[in-house]
């Protein structure tokens, strides 16, 4: 479609070159989990995921997000705080990339080290403040699943749901089934899936590659 593509060898590079190309050619970045637009913009998905609740006459006891950055699962949170305050959000990150956990832990947005995970699309790699400071208020807790885990989670979902998701993707099915499995047994659970951009021959492969 004749854009410039540039590519990088690390998600962390990425977004130094996006910021560096803003600089210096005056352009706008539109950043994909910070700032108050991002959130309200992902905030219609929690208000559309309690309208449908509601409508259903389901009361949700908890909602499991999986995080990348944060932009996500701000907006869900911040919206099914106000419109079901009773229902617990939980947020999965990959142990590969836990920007969002550490942050909780340290109490200020950090800057992971390296990300290695197969979940590309969770593999931010830091936390931001607008998104955090929401995350901090609205976000009940952040649970971590292996890769193998997400792996396992999309044939789950291959075999019993028929679609064919990417490791983020599984990674609320993976947290379901494993850290928060316990947790929430006996509940009324919702799962945001979102994502399902992985191809033929990676899909194969991972899902070959569980025991």
């Amino acid at each position: 479609y004749g854009a410039e593509v540039i590519l990088t060898e690390t998600i962390a590079e990425a977004f130094e070159t996006g910021q560096r190309i803003q600089e210096e050619e005056g352009r706008t970045l539109i950043h994909p989990f910070e700032g108050a637009n991002t959130v309200l913009g992902t905030a219609t998905v929690g208000w559309e995921f309690a309208r449908q609740a509601a409508a259903l006459d389901m009361n949700l006891d908890a909602v499991i997000v999986p995080v990348g950055g944060g932009g996500l699962i701000a907006g869900v949170a911040a919206a099914m705080k106000q419109m079901a305050p009773g229902c617990m959000v939980y947020g999965v990150e990959p142990e590969g990339a836990p920007a969002i956990r550490r942050s909780l832990d340290a109490g200020k947005p950090v800057k992971i080290e390296a990300v290695q995970t197969i979940a590309d699309s969770l593999g931010a790699p830091y936390a931001t403040p607008g998104t955090f400071s929401v995350i901090q208020q609205c976000v009940d807790d952040i649970v971590l699943v292996d890769d193998m885990a997400m792996k396992r989670a999309m044939r789950f979902v291959f075999d019993n749901l028929k679609l064919a998701v990417e490791p983020g993707c599984a990674a609320g099915t993976a947290a379901l089934t494993g850290p928060l499995r316990d947790r929430l047994a006996g509940q009324s659970v919702g799962l945001l899936f979102c994502g399902s951009n992985i191809g033929h021959d990676t899909f194969c492969k991972q899902l070959a590659d569980t025991d």
